[in-house]
C-alpha cells in the first residue's frame, strides 16, 4: 500500500538530530530494499495489526505500513516522537506512536490478540523482551509470530541444535514451543552508524508445545544444566531436587552434559519436577 511521498530517512536522520545513542543501543537500518524484504517475512497484509518496538526515525515502520498493516510502535528516544508523527500523519490513521519503554508497555493491551511483532530490536534490551515474550503461560500466545533483528551471534543461539557451540538455554526456550529460522542476514554496512558485527533477523512461530512443562520449571532446569555446561549433568543438577531423575527417565544418562542432550528430554523432563 502506497505511502504519500516522504523525505528520505537520511534526512529525517539529519533535520531531527537522530545521531544513534549506543546508550539506547540503536543502530538504523535506511535501506529501502532490505526493510521491505524484512515487513514481507511475517506475512503481513491489510487486516494485519503489528507491534513495533524501537522504530527511531521509522525506516522499518514505513515499510510494515506500506504492507497495509496497522502499526503500534513503542519508542523511547523523545527525539524520535516528532518524526514519527509526521509519519503517523501520512499514514491515515494507520499508526500509533506511544512513547515510553517497551520494558514497562503491555504489548497485548496495545496491538491486541493476534498481532505480529516484527522490530529492530535494540541490543541493550532485545534478549530480555524476547524471551519475555517466550515465557508466556498460555500458548498459543496472544502474539501471531516474531519477527526480531538480534546480533547474528544472538540469532544463531536461538536457532543452535544440540552439539552446537551456540546451544544453550535460548535455544531450549525458543524451541520447546514454537520454531524459529533466520529468515535474512544483514552486513553491518547497512546499518547508521554500523555495527561492529553483523545482524540477523529471526523468525518464530508458535507450535505445539512438547511438553506440560511451565516456563519456570524449563528455565529452572536449563539454568542449573547448562549453568556448568562442560560439567556431567550428574553434577550440574545436583542442587534441583528430582532433576537428574527426570532426565534419566527421559534416558539421558548422568554422565551426559547439557549441550548434547535435545530440546524435547529438556521439556518433558521439566514436566516431570514438582
Amino acid at each position: 500500500m502506497a505511502l504519500p511521498t516522504l523525505p528520505p530517512l537520511r534526512e529525517i536522520i539529519a533535520r531531527h538530530g537522530l545521531n544513534a545513542k549506543k546508550s539506547l543501543g540503536q543502530n538504523f537500518l535506511t535501506d529501502t530494499n532490505l526493510l521491505d524484504r524484512i515487513a514481507r517475512i511475517p506475512g503481513l497484509g491489510p487486516e494485519s495489526r503489528v507491534y513495533e518496538v524501537g522504530p527511531g526515525p521509522g525506516g522499518l515502520t514505513r515499510a510494515l505500513l506500506r504492507t497495509g498493516a496497522h502499526v503500534f510502535a513503542v519508542e523511547r528516544d523523545d527525539r524520535a516522537l516528532p518524526a514519527l508523527a509526521e509519519l503517523a500523519a501520512a499514514a491515515d490513521g494507520r499508526l500509533t506512536v506511544i512513547g515510553g519503554d517497551a520494558m514497562a508497555v503491555d504489548p497485548r493491551a496495545l496491538a491486541g490478540d493476534g498481532a505480529h511483532i516484527v522490530a529492530n530490536l535494540p541490543y541493550n534490551i532485545g534478549t530480555a523482551l524476547f524471551t519475555g515474550w517466550l515465557e508466556s503461560p498460555q500458548w498459543p500466545p496472544w502474539w501471531a509470530s516474531l519477527t526480531l533483528m538480534f546480533q547474528k551471534e544472538v540469532a544463531q543461539r536461538i536457532i543452535a541444535s544440540p552439539g552446537d557451540d551456540a546451544y544453550g538455554r535460548l535455544a531450549v526456550l525458543a524451541q520447546w514451543r514454537s520454531t524459529p529460522k533466520i529468515a535474512l542476514t544483514l552486513p553491518a554496512r547497512a546499518f547508521v552508524p554500523a555495527p561492529k558485527v553483523e545482524s540477523a533477523v529471526v523468525h518464530l512461530v508458535p507450535t505445539t508445545p512438547l511438553s506440560a512443562a511451565t516456563p519456570a520449571r524449563l528455565a529452572a532446569l536449563t539454568a542449573a544444566a547448562f549453568g556448568q555446561r562442560r560439567k556431567m549433568l550428574r553434577a550440574s543438577l545436583r542442587g534441583l531436587p528430582g532433576a537428574l531423575e527426570a532426565m534419566e527417565a527421559e534416558g539421558i544418562k548422568p554422565e551426559a552434559r547439557a549441550e548434547t542432550v535435545p530440546v524435547e528430554a529438556f521439556a518433558k523432563a521439566a514436566a516431570r519436577l514438582g
